[in-house]
């Protein structure tokens, strides 16, 4: 009998520990499991500010990750996606030219362009910066949504003299931790903060308190209700005039997702996220599931999940769980999603814990100091330990795909009474 083909794209958190966790939960001679990334190992987004400023990271190679599990790793860029013809288009990558400090993607044999067929579709392709179309963004600013991002912007912040200034534009989690951990590991520098509204206005009296505390300690200069209209060499503007010195610009006003689902005839939002339901089932394509920041789910109060590691992970498993039982005859889980709290570093030595409600605003409840940092320091850790280790808590005995479903994932399969 023909194993049925599931297809993951992109290997960030969602996309990795979904390929791991249908590996355990199917039986290999019943699935074949095809993960395609651009890169070679996995990358820990939510470290990128510190690998700007010059710490290095424990390699995470995923052909060690995923030997033994039956997934087959291809390491291409995506260039296509027909959800109508079930197929997703490939262009390899050398794996001599796939290293650290490349472009995902940028190391492309033209001849080695291939079709895969899927039965499933895992689309987990994430998402990158977000230049918001502000003038001079693309040309002058700099990003750490990705690692080669990162990686420019370290060797940027090297070569910068003492005195000269960063300029953090956006004033959420990434741009928090952005600032603090330039200003830990370069003191010599005069950091700045641009916020679109108040800082830290989204954060309870204790949180904001604490964050400004820890600005204040390091020096960084705080631009409130500064909307970032124009970014230059060596400045930024705002909208209503002001002009904020800025030698290196660095961008963290939000995350813009791959373009590849757009133009596709998946049902997706204005901005290009897949819509699925609770099971992260495309609600126009049953036999495509989109997890991570790729994905328009809602959680509590009928609110969007936002594009978070918080929020991918659980995606991963719900959308693993919920095709492992179409497949085996199995009840189909559909567990709601919720948050517990906002996890922020602020530099190596101070952290902020935001307690929140199940739809994400905050509570008057937040950790704060060192012990705050060691919690943060766990959670990232946690993290890369899901995606090397997607089958915790699971039972070891993978289970039989029922044959007559084993080429439709997408109905629902129907048990005997």
């Amino acid at each position: 009998m023909q194993q049925h083909r599931i297809v993951v794209i992109g290997a960030g958190y969602a996309g990795a520990i979904a390929a791991g966790r249908l590996a355990k939960r199917l039986h290999r001679e019943d699935v074949a499991i095809t993960l395609v990334n651009a890169e070679p190992d996995f990358v820990e987004r939510v470290r990128m500010h510190q690998l700007t400023v010059g710490q290095n990271l424990k390699p995470r190679p995923f052909d060690e990750m995923f030997a033994g599990t039956g997934v087959e790793l291809r390491l291409a860029r995506v260039t296509g996606v027909d959800v109508d013809s079930k197929t997703v288009t490939v262009t390899a990558i050398g794996q001599d030219n796939a290293n650290a400090d490349a472009e995902p993607g940028a190391e492309l044999d033209s001849e080695l362009n291939e079709e895969l067929e899927y039965d499933t579709l895992f689309y987990a392709l994430g998402s990158g910066w977000n230049a918001q179309g502000v003038p001079g963004t693309t040309e002058h600013a700099y990003e750490i949504a990705s690692r080669p991002g990162a990686l420019r912007l370290r060797e940027r912040l090297a070569g910068l003299g003492a005195g000269e200034t960063v300029t953090v534009v956006g004033g959420g989690l990434t741009g928090l931790e952005a600032a603090t951990e330039i200003a830990e590991a370069r003191p010599d520098l005069d950091v700045a903060l641009a916020a679109r509204g108040g800082f830290g206005d989204w954060l309870s009296p204790k949180g904001r308190g604490h964050a400004r505390k820890v600005f204040a300690e390091l020096g960084i200069t705080v631009h409130e209700q500064a909307s970032v209209a124009a970014v230059r060499a060596d400045h930024v503007t705002t909208a209503d005039g002001r002009s904020i010195p800025a030698a290196v610009t660095v961008w963290t006003t939000g995350f813009a997702v791959h373009p590849i689902a757009q133009a596709t005839t998946l049902d997706v939002t204005d901005t290009g996220r897949i819509v699925v339901d609770g099971t992260m089932r495309s609600v126009s394509h049953p036999d495509v599931y989109a997890i991570g920041d790729a994905a328009m789910a809602m959680g509590p109060g009928d609110k969007p999940l936002r594009m978070s590691c918080a929020t991918g992970t659980p995606m991963a498993w719900q959308a693993a769980e919920a095709v492992t039982a179409r497949l085996t005859g199995g009840k189909t889980p559909n567990t709601p999603m919720r948050y517990f709290n906002q996890c922020i570093s602020l530099g190596r030595k101070e952290g902020l814990i935001q307690y929140v409600t199940a739809d994400d605003r905050a509570i008057r409840a937040a950790l704060t100091g060192r012990l705050a940092a060691l919690y943060k320091e766990l959670i990232c850790k946690g993290a890369a330990w899901s995606v090397a280790n997607p089958t915790f808590r699971m039972p070891s005995r993978p289970r039989r795909v029922v044959r007559e479903q084993s080429r439709a994932a997408a109905s629902p399969v129907k048990t005997s009474a």
